[in-house]
């Protein structure tokens, strides 16, 4: 990258203030998707327990070679997460890395004290080369940082043939980034997974898990772990992948979710519409929908 173009990343990316998580580690709160980057509860636990847990890498990381891929890459968590536990477990795994991110200030902003504490120095190394240089290679690993409109990156690695044994989709929420949600845009996705890989969401919308599923893709939930959590907290996420024997399977309770009008999927026929545009036509599709309605699901299953 040109020593210009740095130093104007650099500077912007002083918009990005550190917040701190519950178990220590930051994150950063996007003023125009009105949301934090992750969970106030804990964004390193979060991208353990729903990215590297939840695609099961404790035991891919037996293989002699993994493909991963990032779908917002934002501060790097989900790939650190990653990489600290294949290595953990199998130090000469040959990891290939593809990341997807909008906003090249954000990882430069990432690579600052405090927020780069959380990780080990060797996976340090890695988000500081990726943020600068967009790259980074060693001798069991290699990552490529692409820096654009994830719907059209994406088809990039499409035509590439890219078959990744886990892939993380961690978009800001559907309804304040519908474009990163739709059918259109998981079928992309889906096809850049591999026959018996994993993709892991924070997510446990029902239009996400029915564009998931839209896209060919079986679905499971990622199990709320925190036997105190409210009710109305049913599961931290969602798995999908094309073998359902591989998968948590759904409570009744989310079966049941899937046949209400929450469960009408965004649609971006063209990977180009706006934000504003595929929320008006869900809006619509539901308006003349004649599936259970959210709230009915709701008082059914006495959830607050």
């Amino acid at each position: 990258m040109q020593t210009e173009n740095l130093s104007n990343l650099v500077e912007h990316s002083k918009q990005w203030q550190p917040q701190q998580t519950g178990d220590g580690s930051f994150t950063f709160y996007s003023t125009e998707f009105q949301e934090a980057f992750h969970s106030q509860q804990g964004a390193r636990t979060e991208a353990f327990a729903k990215y590297a847990i939840a695609t099961d890498l404790p035991r891919l990381a037996q293989r002699l070679h993994l493909c991963l891929l990032d779908v917002c890459y934002g501060l790097g968590y989900n790939t650190a997460a990653a990489l600290e536990t294949i290595w953990a477990i199998h130090p000469q795994c040959q990891v290939t890395v593809y990341a997807l991110e909008l906003d090249a200030t954000v990882p430069v902003a990432a690579i600052q004290p405090p927020v780069l504490d959380s990780w080990t120095p060797p996976v340090r190394e890695i988000l500081q080369e990726l943020a600068i240089a967009h790259q980074s290679h060693r001798s069991n690993f290699s990552a490529t940082l692409l820096i654009g409109d994830a719907r059209q990156t994406i088809q990039q690695l499409r035509a590439e043939n890219l078959q990744a044994s886990a892939i993380f989709f961690d978009p800001f929420s559907p309804r304040r980034c519908p474009q990163m949600w739709t059918v259109e845009l998981m079928h992309q996705v889906a096809q850049c997974l591999a026959p018996d890989g994993r993709l892991a969401t924070y997510s446990r919308s029902a239009s996400v898990r029915a564009a998931m599923l839209a896209a060919g893709l079986h679905i499971g939930t990622i199990p709320q772990s925190d036997r105190t959590a409210p009710r109305h907290e049913w599961a931290q996420g969602t798995v999908a992948g094309f073998n359902p024997t591989l998968l948590p399977p759904l409570s009744l309770m989310e079966q049941e979710h899937l046949h209400t009008r929450a469960a009408i999927p965004y649609r971006d026929p063209t990977l180009m519409d706006t934000a504003a545009m595929i929320l008006a036509r869900q809006q619509h599709m539901q308006s003349q929908s004649l599936l259970e309605s959210t709230s009915s699901w709701r008082r059914r299953w006495q959830l607050s």
